[in-house]
């Protein structure tokens, strides 16, 4: 399998569509095949592993590479950083009073949100038992001319 793998990435980007265009006309499964793999590894867009373009040359992708790497990296403890800024004031008492505060307004959001959701049962099953009222104190619908009268009780 890796051969075949190694084979394909040896084509250029052009005979690889031609080959999916030819897989989708032959048995449409070995073209999705080869389409999922192109998206997969990365030659299907801006020739980023292609033969083309300025990845060209392993060492330049692999430089290109690390520089990512460390961007991200560098992004991910900026990230940290400011988690951990905005979750401390450096002053302990005050950190204790504020997480008690927000933990006393999630705990009456909560509750007023049952309070929402009680009264909207109670709203819905007032409706529903004054419909099923007028629905049992309704009178009895004409019998239709196409209907038999029924018979006289005895």
């Amino acid at each position: 399998m890796h051969a075949v793998m190694d084979r394909l990435d040896d084509l250029p980007k052009p005979a690889l569509i031609a080959l999916v265009v030819i897989g989708f006309i032959v048995f449409w499964p070995v073209g999705l095949a080869l389409l999922v793999y192109m998206i997969w590894s990365g030659r299907m867009f801006c020739g980023r592993h292609g033969r083309y373009g300025r990845w060209y040359n392993p060492e330049e992708r692999e430089a290109v590479r690390e520089e990512w790497r460390a961007r991200r990296e560098e992004w991910r403890a900026w990230k940290r950083r400011m988690r951990g800024a905005r979750n401390s004031s450096g002053n302990v008492a005050f950190d204790e009073y504020r997480e008690e505060t927000l933990r006393k307004l999630d705990e009456e959001q909560r509750e007023f949100r049952d309070y929402l959701d009680r009264l909207r049962s109670a709203k819905d099953r007032a409706e529903f038992d004054q419909f099923m009222n007028e629905r049992r104190n309704r009178p009895p619908a004409p019998p239709s001319p196409s209907e038999p009268p029924p018979p006289p009780a005895a």
